[in-house]
């Protein structure tokens, strides 16, 4: 048999393979070990106590902090909460690459994005924000998370919430290294608290409550409006007059359902909100009150508007944390069309009686128009005055309207069941 003899050459080829192995062995083990070791955060005019976070600066200069861990699938979501707004409330979070610049905001620069609390708009890698959701201010919650990453286009979808409500997603390119958390300040006394270790997802008990809680079977048009519960959240555009976002009730009012009331609960930049009754068929791109089959309540200016784009003054203002309530009187001959009964009059407020005598001798005129009603508005329960209106085919339907970013109203469409 014939046999191979090794020669001390291969031997040292065979050594020096092995050597070579070793050494990338070893190399990738103090690669591990660096990468369990804890990251290091950033951050610059900030100071940091625990999971506080309060801006240090002049006002002049941005403030940012960024996570030393970006997210992952693991670790997909986290929280700030702001304590305090400050000067200005220029607050934002997101999520920015490894090396970030600190000396400015999260979704000014590329490959970062941002929801910043001071005008609820998103900044996309851009300096120029786009309308996105309501403003934030102290006591709020806002989280931001991933959801899925499209491997392929390089793109990850960017998720946003406020109070543990989602108010919106998007795409943004990934990062080699990642999407770390991100936070920023610019203005004298804002102060958060950072999670970075929330956690966002809705288990059974959350979706039925959701489920319960819903009333978007209560709206039959939606028109850059956003309805959480009872709550409507302006989500437009607001640059023009033909950014109105409109809200109109899946019924007309009855004389068993005859008032509603809207409560502000963010008049946003302009408190450009419009309560009122319109015709089903309404524009959608005009507020309640300025065309035809429609009259409104305005609250940024007092006037009503009845069928015109011209308003008549008619009660005050109405800003932050007032009711706004509008309802009609049917006449007392008013039938129902779906039960053909007489309906009552009751209301939480006193109407003084008014003669018939007028509507009796102008009841030609009206079967010819149609049937008369006097809708009337109240704020904060109290009368303002009221208008005779004339009921179109179908009856008239609670329609809000808003035109300015981070105008946001709570609605109860039955005040007055139960």
């Amino acid at each position: 048999m014939y046999e191979h003899s090794r020669s001390s050459s291969d031997d040292m080829d065979d050594i020096n393979v092995l050597h070579h192995r070793c050494l990338l062995n070893l190399r990738r083990r103090i690669r591990d070990i660096g990468d369990a070791r804890p990251a290091q955060e950033r951050y610059t005019r900030l100071h940091k106590d625990g999971d506080m976070l309060s801006y240090q600066g002049n006002s002049e200069e941005v403030g940012c902090y960024v996570a030393g861990c970006p997210l992952s699938k693991q670790n997909c979501y986290f929280e700030v909460t702001i304590v305090d707004s400050g000067v200005r409330g220029s607050i934002a979070v997101g999520l920015v690459p490894k090396f970030y610049r600190l000396d400015h905001q999260p979704g000014w620069l590329p490959y970062s994005v941002a929801y910043h609390a001071d005008n609820g708009k998103l900044y996309n890698g851009n300096p120029v924000g786009q309308q996105f959701g309501p403003k934030c201010a102290r006591g709020d919650r806002i989280g931001c998370g991933i959801q899925s990453e499209n491997i392929q286009e390089g793109l990850t979808t960017v998720f946003f919430t406020k109070n543990r409500k989602e108010v919106g997603s998007v795409e943004v390119p990934l990062c080699a290294d990642g999407l770390f958390p991100a936070v920023g300040m610019h203005s004298l006394g804002e102060e958060v608290k950072v999670d970075l270790q929330a956690h966002w997802f809705l288990d059974e008990e959350d979706s039925m409550m959701m489920m319960v809680d819903s009333h978007e079977d209560d709206w039959g048009r939606l028109y850059d409006v956003r309805v959480s519960g009872t709550l409507l959240e302006y989500v437009g555009k607001g640059k023009s007059i033909m950014d109105v976002g409109l809200a109109q009730a899946r019924q007309p009012l009855t004389t068993r359902c005859h008032y509603y009331e809207v409560e502000i609960i963010d008049a946003g930049e302009k408190c450009y909100i419009a309560l009122g009754l319109a015709r089903r068929d309404y524009p959608k791109n005009r507020h309640p009150g300025w065309s035809r089959g429609s009259v409104a309540y305005h609250a940024d200016d007092g006037k009503i508007f009845h069928g015109s784009g011209v308003g008549d003054a008619f009660g005050p203002r109405c800003f932050k944390g007032d009711i706004m309530g509008c309802g009609i009187m049917f006449p007392r001959d008013y039938i129902l069309d779906s039960e053909g009964g007489r309906g009552s009059l009751t209301s939480i407020i006193n109407l003084d009686e008014e003669d018939d005598e007028e509507e009796e001798e102008e009841e030609g005129e009206q079967e010819e128009e149609g049937r008369r009603v006097t809708v009337f508005f109240t704020r904060n329960g109290k009368l303002m005055g009221r208008r005779e209106v004339v009921e179109p085919e179908g009856g008239l339907f609670p329609t809000v309207g808003m035109l300015s970013s981070g105008e946001k109203v709570k609605v109860d469409l039955h005040p007055l069941s139960g």
